[in-house]
């Protein structure tokens, strides 16, 4: 099955991290873009630091979503969704930290 239950939106969140990243990145950029304007928007190191913190709680959501899914669809049992959820919250374990503390 793979999930479905959501109707895939899951994967929005995820186009929504990405998106946050690249302004992250390009946020001090001297690059421009196709018509000569820079790529970079500027934005104080205080409003980046919440861009961060923004996409961690993105990150938890979307795991929260993914693994709800399968579970739901029935792709995972109950055991192999906690498993599965703790697994993964464990992969983004210091940047969760790092924005409840």
């Amino acid at each position: 099955m793979s999930g479905g239950h959501f109707d895939y939106k899951q994967y929005q969140i995820q186009a929504i991290i990405d998106s946050i990243e690249q302004l992250i990145i390009d946020n001090d950029s001297q690059e421009l873009d196709e018509w000569g304007i820079p790529i970079s928007k500027n934005y104080s190191s205080e409003t980046i630091e919440q861009f961060k913190i923004g996409n961690t709680v993105l990150k938890v959501a979307q795991i929260y979503a993914q693994r709800i899914d399968w579970l739901v669809s029935g792709d995972d049992s109950e055991s192999s969704f906690i498993k599965r959820i703790e697994n993964d919250l464990k992969l983004i374990d210091n940047e969760i930290l790092g924005v409840l503390y």
